[in-house]
């Protein structure tokens, strides 16, 4: 059922909940979710040339800001699924958006994103991202590269 939920997401990352998450009052914490996000969006990363890039090259990305909207408590036991999609890109950042899903609920418990923005870390400084990485957005996402979704800096 949780798919209708995901569909317009191109990856789908899955975990449990563990019972270490869940703080005194009995949910999961809220820090966690960034966890789960950050999980999500690094399973989307795998699937581009990124940290190749940034081994060979010291172009990487770095976490800016993050947004999260909690909409429902995750508790132990519970087995969630979260989408994660690009949304933009700048000439130096990109907007990845999540939406964490409940299969013991069935229902969406948060949405967030995060804005991205790459550097260069030997040199010190914002870099552009790496056209490979550009291109397997374009992949994953479905987009032509001229109909790239552009987000203001």
């Amino acid at each position: 059922m949780t798919e209708s939920f995901l569909e317009a997401f191109p990856v789908i990352y899955e975990t449990d909940v563990a019972w270490g998450d869940m703080d005194a009052f009995q949910h999961v914490n809220n820090t966690v979710y960034l966890r789960y996000f950050e999980s999500a969006r690094i399973h989307y990363f795998e699937r581009t040339p990124m940290f190749e890039i940034m081994q060979a090259e010291g172009v990487g990305p770095i976490a800016h800001s993050h947004r999260i909207r909690y909409r429902f408590p995750l508790t132990y036991p519970d087995h969630i699924r979260i989408g994660v999609r690009v949304t933009g890109v700048a000439e130096d950042r990109l907007i990845a958006a999540y939406r964490l899903v409940s299969a013991r609920h069935n229902i969406i418990a948060a949405e967030g994103d995060t804005t991205i923005v790459f550097v260069n870390y030997q040199a010190g400084g914002k870099a552009p991202i790496p056209e490979p990485v550009l291109q397997a957005f374009d992949h994953i996402e479905g987009w032509a590269p001229e109909r790239r979704p552009k987000i203001d800096r």
